[in-house]
């Protein structure tokens, strides 16, 4: 006989396959390994004889050496099992657990002792491998399905047969998980699907739908093994599933048959998850744009998931910008700078564009854009003399027009001057002008042009001002320098005295006895030296003028007799006074000690009057 039961052939395990244990060799009702038997004994010794030959045939995997004996065995065990005229069939083995697409060894044996006939019945390819006197031992090919084998005889004229049972096992030729949504909404039920073809027991064989390693589903897997069966279940997708893994396992359990438990699993698919707010994206920028000008564009969105991955565009009539995008947590946000040309002039259309998950939301703002020059503001003399005319000229440029053209004083000193406007200039208008005669009060006096451009309903300014000087001939009037100073000898002063003029006057005063400076400003101290006429002297280039200035000390004439006799009466009269004093002092203190001798000689004399 053979040296084993079993043929086991080279299995495909389709997919990524996982094995717990490798798969047995063997049945449960075959050798369970190559050191045991059915029997409990080692397969180098032999049943007894008083076993049936079924339950015995398991030996085949005993060495080689004892197949030569085996057929003898067979025989002799029949004939000891049997007794006179009764027949008896049996088929080895009468269970089988096998592998699908691999072979088995059956073995027919009979007890007849009259003319039979031996045979084995099945619809799965056979080959008779040995013979005895009463045993055949065929080898079963190709098992693809279960089956019933049948061992069969004919002994004399009676029939008799006996049945095994083949169960085939198989792995799944695929398990896969259908492809997931490219982004799933968050909130939304996400249906998995496993599709499952092939493996049987069916009733053994479980599909497992699983999120990373955690189980999300187990169900038995039914139906027709030939045909594709699906596995679902749904969840509800979070923001945790984001770039999670989900596969799908299937596990074939024949530990109970003593063989393994197997598993196939597919491959794993990635799923993204997103969030869309309800809200649109805030645009923040000025709709109202001047050519020749920079700005920062900025586009934002709240509340989408998941914000990194966001893409944001913005674009100003067509053109693509640049921008800057940064995404933390649900929020995305994109800045990009926007230089307003000359191309953009007009009404334009700012849209930003927020895209994630294949969906987009979208914002848009008009903006206007504008060209505004500033107006020209010109002096026809910036600077100009005394009495000269000037020709003050406000221009305005492009759709602007002036609106204002007025002045205002340089100072306390400057006049109010009413502006004449030439008899064709009405405001507003693209120019307008007016002609003054220069006087000294207008030197640094600012002229004031406004231009107005209406855009998008909006009224916009440009200002212009400019500074007229006019050069005028010094001014020394009683405001800037009193005729008369009178100060008292030995105070503190200050001497005010100022020119003006353009350019700046130099100024000089001069008494006119000696040529003697007046100190101009701060006097610490005024001296009787002081008294006398200046005459003060102012000059530029545009001319000079003199005044005359009267200084007066306060001081006072001293008499010696006075303090001569003030200082003799305060000679005589102190020494007096000394002596009065001192008299008195003395006259005193001996009224005082007469005073007390009088007491003490009245005391004595009571004392004496007085009897023991």
């Amino acid at each position: 006989m053979p040296k084993s039961w079993f043929r086991r052939e080279g299995v495909s395990f389709p997919g990524n396959q996982r094995h717990q244990h490798r798969p047995s060799l063997w049945g449960p009702a075959s050798i369970k390994n190559r050191a045991g038997s059915p029997c409990g004994v080692p397969t180098q010794h032999f049943c007894p004889a008083v076993l049936p030959p079924a339950r015995c045939l398991g030996l085949a995997m005993a060495p080689t050496r004892t197949r030569s004996l085996l057929p003898l065995l067979l025989a002799l065990a029949t004939v000891l099992m049997s007794g006179p005229g009764d027949a008896q069939i049996s088929i080895f083995p009468k269970e089988a657990f096998l592998q699908r697409g691999t072979s088995l060894q059956v073995n027919c044996s009979t007890s007849c002792n009259q003319t039979f006939t031996l045979g084995l019945e099945t619809k799965l390819p056979k080959t008779e491998l040995a013979s005895g006197h009463n045993w055949k031992l065929f080898e079963l090919t190709d098992i693809e399905e279960d089956s019933r084998p049948l061992c069969f005889e004919n002994c004399g004229t009676i029939q008799a047969s006996a049945s095994a049972y083949v169960t085939v096992y198989s792995f799944p030729e695929s398990v896969e998980l259908d492809p997931l949504p490219s982004w799933q909404p968050v909130g939304k039920n996400l249906t998995l699907r496993c599709q499952v073809h092939g493996g049987v027991p069916r009733a053994q064989l479980t599909a497992v739908l699983l999120r990373g390693e955690v189980e999300l589903s187990r169900q038995p897997v039914t139906g027709n093994p030939r045909d594709l069966t699906e596995i679902t279940v749904t969840v509800l997708a979070s923001r945790d599933d984001h770039q999670a893994n989900f596969s799908c396992r299937t596990e074939l359990d024949l530990r109970r048959q003593g063989v393994a438990l197997f598993q196939n699993i597919s491959e794993s698919r990635q799923l993204q998850t997103f969030e869309l707010p309800v809200t649109l994206p805030k645009l923040d920028t000025p709709v109202i744009l001047e050519v020749g000008t920079q700005h920062l564009v900025l586009c934002s969105l709240q509340g989408l998931f998941p914000a990194s991955e966001a893409q944001v565009h913005l674009e100003v009539g067509g053109q693509r910008l640049n921008p800057t995008t940064t995404g933390s947590r649900d929020l995305v946000s994109a800045t990009a700078p926007l230089e307003v040309t000359a191309e953009l002039e007009g009404t334009q259309q700012l849209r930003c564009v927020v895209e994630l998950a294949e969906q987009t939301l979208e914002a848009q703002e008009t903006l206007s854009i504008y060209s505004f020059p500033a107006p020209t503001l010109t002096l026809s003399e910036p600077e100009v003399s005394e009495g000269g005319p000037v020709t003050v000229k406000c221009e305005a440029h492009g759709r602007s027009l002036v609106v204002m053209l007025t002045s205002a004083p340089a100072g306390p000193r400057s006049r109010e001057i009413q502006l004449t406007l030439n008899a064709s200039s009405r405001l507003p208008s693209p120019e307008i002008q007016f002609t003054l005669n220069a006087s000294a009060e207008d030197h640094k006096r600012r002229f004031f042009c406004s231009a107005a451009l209406k855009v998008a309903g909006q009224v916009l300014y440009k200002n212009l001002t400019m500074e007229l000087h006019v050069l005028y001939g010094p001014r020394l009037d009683e405001s800037d320098c009193l005729g008369n100073w009178t100060w008292p000898e030995r105070s503190q002063q200050t001497l005010k005295c100022q020119a003006w003029g353009n350019p700046f006057p130099k100024l000089t005063c001069i008494r006119e006895t000696d040529g003697a400076l007046l100190p101009i400003g701060l006097v610490k101290t005024v001296k009787r030296e002081m008294n006398g006429t200046y005459m003060c002297h102012a000059v530029n280039s545009q001319g000079n003028v003199t005044r005359a200035v009267f200084l007066t000390v306060l001081y006072h004439h001293q008499n010696n007799l006075v303090i001569i006799i003030l200082v003799t009466l305060a000679a005589i009269l102190v020494p007096m006074a000394t002596a009065i004093y001192l008299y008195n002092r003395q006259r005193k203190i001996k009224i005082y000690k007469l005073q007390k001798a009088q007491e003490e000689t009245a005391m004595k004399l009571k004392t004496q009057a007085t009897p023991p």
